[in-house]
This record gives structure tokens, C-alpha cells and sequence, in this order.
């Protein structure tokens, strides 16, 4: 395996949703502290409490399907790693998604999506890197991402057990990463670690120059919104830039008027519209290049 180029955190507590407001905006310490335990709560989710509400819902409404014979399920608990097993439901070996979940972990909405996938034709194996954890507010979702960000070696050998564990037991064809806010980045830190086939990142923190891109053996999909202040268009282009100097082949998409997290259906930036679109350049870039 090589060595991992560290990812640096842009936001001590970036998460998968709303970020800090400019600081001119807040008129007092008190506020500031206030606004700081909130980091990462998606506006008109926090409680009476001044705590974040979990991100339960998903996007089953959306998509609209739901899942019979036609896929395979199962948790897996293995020796240094766990996480959630979907595949197509056929004999012969299948294409590989590696799937990495936002910060509040593995939740119902990452394993409907994984579900999702696999009916596209695909065994996706979505990695739980908080070992069972799911957070229920932003204090312990930030904490948990914290801590596998402060080992990214061992989230990455985590990611890499589980491909291959399957390859050991199942078998696959090609190999990809993906994965959402905290699950981008280390979807693109597993692509700089491992020989993989696609990599796609949706609003992930990146890194921008080409001595650590140039390990990235694969094809990438980028995702992310034009008004992200924790990720700006500025950085995102810089990457694009570094990959095509690289000649890594990408197609990076920034979609207008969105923000951090628009395609996680539980907060106020959520957009149906470009979740959808997302989701087929999704498909049809892992269609492309794993099958």
C-alpha cells in the first residue's frame, strides 16, 4: 500500500452540513460559542436543547424504490473492520463500490443507498468507520469524525480490509470508492493510498497539489455546490486543475445555487433536483469505468 498523503482539515469540525457564519455576524462571545457547538447542524435542526437532530430520514421518498429478490444484504463484522454488504443478486462476480458514509455514520440512509447501487448491478461494501457508532448529535458526530481523521492510516486500512475481505470471499471485477462529506474525503484519501479503478467524491475537503494527486491511479467524479463555504469554487477548480495536469482523467461538477450537503435529504440545504442529476452522473461514471 502507499504511503497515505495526508488530507489537512480546512474546519476543525467541518461535517456534512451548514457552516459557521462570518464572524462580523455575531455580535458576542456568548454567540460565538453558541454558534461553535452547533458547527455542522443544518439550519432548523437544532432542539430545545440547542442540540443537533440526528439526520434519520433518508432518500427513499425520492428515488422512489424499494428492494426484493433483487439484492442481497447483510451486516459484516469482521476482524478490524465492519461495515454494510449490498450486491446484485447474481452468481457471477460483480464490480466493487467501496461506500463511506457522512459523519453521523452509518445510518439507514447510507445503507438505503447502498441498496440503491447494488441494484444497479454492483456489490457495494458501505465501510463503517466509527465501529458501530451512529451519532445523535453534533458534539458526538464531530467527535467521531475527529478521531478517524487524526488516524487517516487507519481508516484507510480499515477501507482496504474490506476490499479485500470481498475479494477473498466473493470475488470483483473492478474497484471504486465513494462517499459523502466526511466519506468524500476519505473516499479521495483511499484513492491516494490504493490502486483504484474510480474514485468519486461528493463535497469531500480535497487537496490541491500535484505531488500528493499524483497517486491516483483512476478516473474521478467530483460533486459539489457553488455555495459551499467550507469547500469554495476556488479550491475546487484548483483540483480539477492538478488533475488535469496530472492527466487523470475527472469530470467535476459544481451545481449552482446549492450548498454543503445538498444531496443529504435531513436539513434545509437538501436539493432534490441536483440530488437526482448527481446521482445519475453517478451511475453512468461508475457504469463507464468499472463495467
Amino acid at each position: 500500500m502507499r504511503k497515505l498523503s495526508l488530507i489537512v482539515l480546512a474546519l476543525v469540525l467541518a461535517g456534512c452540513a451548514q457552516m459557521t457564519p462570518n464572524t462580523d455576524e455575531i455580535s458576542n462571545m456568548d454567540d460565538m460559542k453558541d454558534m461553535e457547538n452547533h458547527m455542522g447542524c443544518q439550519e432548523d435542526e437544532i432542539d430545545e436543547n440547542g442540540e443537533c437532530i440526528t439526520a434519520e430520514e433518508n432518500n427513499r421518498m425520492l428515488f422512489d424504490q424499494e428492494f426484493g429478490d433483487e439484492i442481497v444484504s447483510m451486516d459484516v463484522v469482521e476482524d478490524g473492520f465492519q461495515g454494510y454488504m449490498a450486491a446484485a443478486n447474481v452468481e457471477e462476480e460483480l464490480p466493487l463500490v467501496v461506500m463511506i458514509h457522512e459523519w453521523w455514520g452509518l445510518n439507514d440512509n447510507i445503507k438505503y443507498m447502498a441498496d440503491l447501487l447494488a441494484n444497479e448491478g454492483y456489490r457495494v461494501f458501505a465501510v463503517d468507520l466509527y465501529d458501530g457508532e451512529v451519532a445523535e448529535e453534533s458534539s458526538q458526530a464531530g467527535e467521531l469524525a475527529g478521531s478517524v481523521r487524526s488516524n487517516p492510516e487507519e481508516a484507510v486500512a480499515k477501507m482496504q480490509s474490506a476490499i479485500d475481505w470481498v475479494g477473498e470471499e466473493y470475488g470483483y471485477t473492478t474497484v471504486a470508492s465513494m462517499g459523502w462529506c466526511f466519506g468524500g474525503q476519505q473516499s479521495l484519501n483511499l484513492s491516494l493510498a490504493s490502486d483504484l479503478d474510480a474514485t468519486v467524491i461528493y463535497y469531500g475537503n480535497l487537496v490541491t497539489s500535484t505531488e500528493e494527486l499524483e497517486s491516483i491511479s483512476g478516473p474521478v467524479l467530483g460533486v459539489f455546490g457553488a455555495e459551499d463555504g467550507g469547500i469554495p469554487v476556488e479550491e475546487v477548480r484548483a483540483f480539477e486543475s492538478s488533475l488535469d495536469e496530472l492527466e487523470v482523467e475527472n469530470d467535476i461538477n459544481i451545481y449552482d445555487g446549492v450548498g454543503h450537503a445538498f444531496a443529504n435529504p435531513s436539513g434545509s440545504n437538501y436539493a432534490a433536483e441536483e440530488t437526482l442529476d448527481a446521482w445519475a452522473k453517478t451511475t453512468e461514471f461508475l457504469n463507464e469505468n468499472l463495467k
